[in-house]
């Protein structure tokens, strides 16, 4: 139920990418003010991420989810009537606040039903991938066969989605509650690390949300068909997405996640550039392969940020899975602008030097199964990126003294390769 809800928002943050052919083809946008209405998706959003992040550390919060999944709902509702830029760009951030809301208690939630398992959290963040890949199947017929006048019925996932997931979040809000309790104090806060998890999320984020904002033009520039190739090459992306979340986990288990990570970010170096320079029905393929390494790390990333900082699960969802899908809006505007000079195609080039530079700095982080017990001793040497020592059960993290699962009568059942009880 809690991916359910998941796609229910992460549904409006594709919806946004979706309304931009459907703006300039009936309100002759150009690139800058197309990417305008992406930056008010996403600006706000960044900068109110990390507030809700700390709040959602200090009080249990759980009636900010229906409150912001109805926001995200509402906000694309408003975008369509009328013709003022002004209007939409309100009604696009609003809904772009609803979704900065949204995922860190969703994401705190998500680690207490889940026990801590960074797979079972790759299907959470899974749900939140189907909802992206639905977005332009779903919103593009809409507003194809009524106009933007027809945004208003793209308010009703977000009612569904609150009807659906209502009991649920009631239950896992009490059990939260009490690991909060049990977990506060239990292990150490590593920033440092953190910090540059946070850069790779960044650069992760300006490829895909970049990509996101721009791929249905630049498709429709580079294979015939029209308006439904645009829709197409979304729909791969999104998809694609939701195929390299689901083998993160997996994968993670196998080789560690941090392994996996800086593997995922070096096969999406050549994937980019295939989506940029290789023209024709090709461009899907690489839309696919692009999309699938960017999400192979997704909630891997969630699982590392949350053992990273075991005392501020909250901020760590909100900067690993919130600015995950926002912050890099902020660079849409830039791309735009450079589209204009230049061409679209030369001004997505620079995402694939944006992918190395994600690569570079995922070989940087650790395992947080290399760490000692929390107050054991002095911790051992950190696991490079290569891989983890043996017998260090690299990869897990899910037995981790954080905002969930910690307590006795709520630690996990180790997984295969999970550190042992009382390690991080």
């Amino acid at each position: 139920m809690m991916a359910v809800g998941h796609a229910t928002v992460d549904f409006y943050q594709g919806a946004v990418p979706t309304l931009v052919p459907f703006l300039v083809a009936e309100r002759h946008y150009g690139y800058v003010a197309a990417s305008g209405i992406v930056l008010a998706a996403t600006l706000l959003s960044s900068i109110v991420q990390p507030l809700f992040g700390a709040l959602t550390d200090r009080w249990t919060m759980p009636w900010l989810i229906p409150a912001s999944s109805l926001g995200a709902g509402l906000g694309i509702a408003l975008s369509g009537p009328g013709d003022s830029y002004v209007l939409t760009w309100l009604a696009v951030a609003l809904s772009g606040i609803g979704v900065a809301a949204y995922h860190p208690e969703s994401a705190r939630l998500a680690r207490t039903a889940s026990r801590g398992s960074h797979v079972a959290m790759g299907w959470y963040s899974l749900g939140g991938n189907i909802g992206f890949a639905l977005a332009p199947v779903a919103v593009s017929p809409v507003l194809s066969a009524g106009g933007l006048g027809a945004s208003w019925w793209l308010v009703a996932p977000a009612v569904a989605g609150v009807a659906l997931t209502a009991s649920v979040i009631r239950s896992l809000a009490r059990r939260a509650a009490v690991e909060r309790a049990a977990a506060r104090g239990a292990g150490r806060d590593d920033w440092p690390v953190f910090v540059r998890l946070s850069a790779v999320v960044v650069c992760r984020s300006i490829i895909f949300v970049g990509l996101s904002a721009f791929i249905a033009l630049y498709a429709q520039q580079r294979v015939p068909g029209g308006s439904a190739t645009g829709s197409a090459a979304l729909f791969t992306l999104f998809a694609g997405g939701a195929v390299g979340t689901v083998l993160g986990g997996p994968l993670a288990k196998r080789w560690g996640r941090v392994r996996t990570l800086r593997a995922a970010y070096g096969a999406g170096v050549p994937a980019v550039a295939g989506l940029v320079f290789i023209p024709g029905p090709a461009l899907y393929v690489f839309a696919a392969l692009t999309a699938a390494a960017l999400y192979v790390p997704f909630s891997l990333q969630v699982t590392l940020g949350q053992d990273y900082l075991p005392n501020r699960v909250g901020t760590a969802s909100g900067v690993t899975l919130g600015l995950a899908v926002s912050v890099g809006g902020v660079a849409s505007p830039g791309i735009g602008a450079l589209a204009d000079l230049v061409g679209l195609r030369a001004a997505l080039a620079p995402l694939i030097a944006v992918c190395a530079l994600a690569w570079l700095v995922a070989g940087t982080l650790t395992e947080p199964d290399a760490d000692a017990d929390a107050g054991s001793g002095p911790a051992p040497g950190p696991v490079s990126a290569s891989g983890a020592p043996p017998g260090s059960g690299s990869g897990s993290g899910s037995a981790s003294a954080s905002g969930s699962g910690s307590g006795p009568a709520s630690r996990p059942e180790a997984e295969p390769g999970a550190a042992a009880p009382g390690t991080r």
